[in-house]
């Protein structure tokens, strides 16, 4: 690991969300906020950012 330990916290962050957001989709259960249902395909844009940005992060804790 790098001398960057934030970086691979928010690393951790981003990649825990995607996580969430891959059980979402197998699972299939409804985020209601106030009268507002999350539609499902919300979660395909949260897979693909936070792994996205989690996989950046890495990239730049292992850059010297």
């Amino acid at each position: 690991m790098g001398s960057r330990p934030f970086t691979m916290i928010a690393a951790l962050v981003f990649f825990g969300v995607a996580l969430v957001h891959v059980y979402r989709l197998f699972v299939q259960f409804q985020i209601v906020i106030g009268s507002h249902t999350i539609p499902m395909w919300w979660s395909y844009f949260g897979v693909v950012i936070p792994a996205l940005l989690a996989i950046l992060l890495l990239r730049e804790n292992r850059a010297p």
